[in-house]
């Protein structure tokens, strides 16, 4: 079981890797400040550094989320994980921005519940700062969006008489600052998003009597961040397409203040412990650029389609995980 936890949550990463990580290079690559092949190299390198860089404050929330015994706890955390596997696959297929950090929370949630009831979960709150269980996590899910949108149209209002407008003298420091973006971007998603199956992981370490406490290994680090960007390469572009030119034609410096802009949200939630969806926060910069811009050439219908996605992602992960353990409780 423990074995299977481990592979299923590697399988997740790449998944994710599909929506969360190819969310650092869709505007570099969408404004063609970059090739797709040398986009996933930078992507690459910056996503494996964030989560060997950074402390694992983001791995020890989603690990607190659920409280089981040893063996209930492996069986929840595979649950989860098949959850939202098929949920990013899905949602993958039709190209559409989905949160692997909501499908992974659903999972955990529904699959506890069935599991042991209420008291498997923490519910929690905040402590200080930092979220603790579910009530946490889906504060910073809810309001890191709505900021990623509010620093992107500030920041275009504020320079679009300057720097919008301004001459072709300005492309080549545009596109050479998109480089920067995009590097401190999947750098703070591997320090986020990877850090998500890392606690995963840990905690089916523990359960199963790997590792005494919950310290995250480094093998587990390493491997996170590599299934990540694997899964850039292998199915991220549907993804990229639909951040670049479906929600609204990203221009170079359009693609600097997103990326820029998402950084600062992603960053800052890793500092503190706050898990939070790449993909949500960089879909919503990118609106709150057209917004600030052209509000009629925003694609409304996808960002209908995001924030769909946005609201069902939890709920269905929660119902599939819940159905596994479920099945799993008939068959032992």
């Amino acid at each position: 079981m423990l074995i299977a936890v481990v592979v299923v949550g590697l399988v997740f990463d790449v998944t994710n890797g599909f929506h969360d990580s190819s969310n650092s290079i869709a505007a570099l690559v969408a404004t063609r400040a970059a090739r797709p092949a040398a986009a996933i190299m930078l992507a690459t390198v910056f996503t494996m550094l964030g989560p060997i860089l950074v402390a694992t404050a983001v791995a020890d929330t989603i690990g607190g989320i659920v409280t089981l015994g040893p063996d209930q706890t492996l069986v929840v955390l595979l649950s989860a994980l098949v959850a939202g596997v098929t949920w990013n696959l899905v949602t993958w297929y039709w190209g559409l921005p989905s949160s692997s950090s909501h499908a992974l929370v659903g999972g955990l949630v529904g699959a506890g519940l069935v599991m042991a009831g209420v008291s498997a979960i923490t519910w929690g709150g905040f402590d200080g700062l930092r979220p603790v269980g579910v009530v946490g996590v889906l504060v910073g899910l809810a309001i890191s969006p709505l900021l990623g949108a509010a620093v992107a149209w500030l920041v275009v209002r504020a320079s679009r008489r300057r720097v919008l407008r301004a001459t072709k003298a300005v492309r080549r420091p545009v596109l050479q600052g998109e480089w920067v973006t995009s590097a401190t971007l999947a750098f703070t998603h591997g320090a986020n998003d990877a850090q998500k199956t890392m606690g995963v992981l840990t905690l089916a370490l523990v359960a199963g009597g790997a590792i005494p406490a919950f310290v995250v290994p480094l093998w587990v680090k390493l491997l996170c961040g590599a299934a990540l960007t694997l899964g850039t390469a292998l199915g991220g572009w549907r993804i990229v397409h639909t951040i670049g030119r479906t929600i609204y034609r990203l221009r170079p410096v359009d693609g600097l203040i997103s990326s820029g802009s998402s950084t600062l949200i992603i960053g800052v939630a890793s500092m503190v412990g706050a898990p939070v969806s790449t993909t949500h926060v960089v879909s919503s910069s990118v609106v709150g650029i057209g917004a600030a811009r052209h509000a009629k050439h925003v694609g409304w219908r996808i960002v209908r389609d995001i924030l769909l996605a946005w609201l069902v992602t939890m709920p269905a992960c929660a119902l599939i995980a819940a159905a596994l353990v479920a099945a799993w409780k008939v068959i032992s």
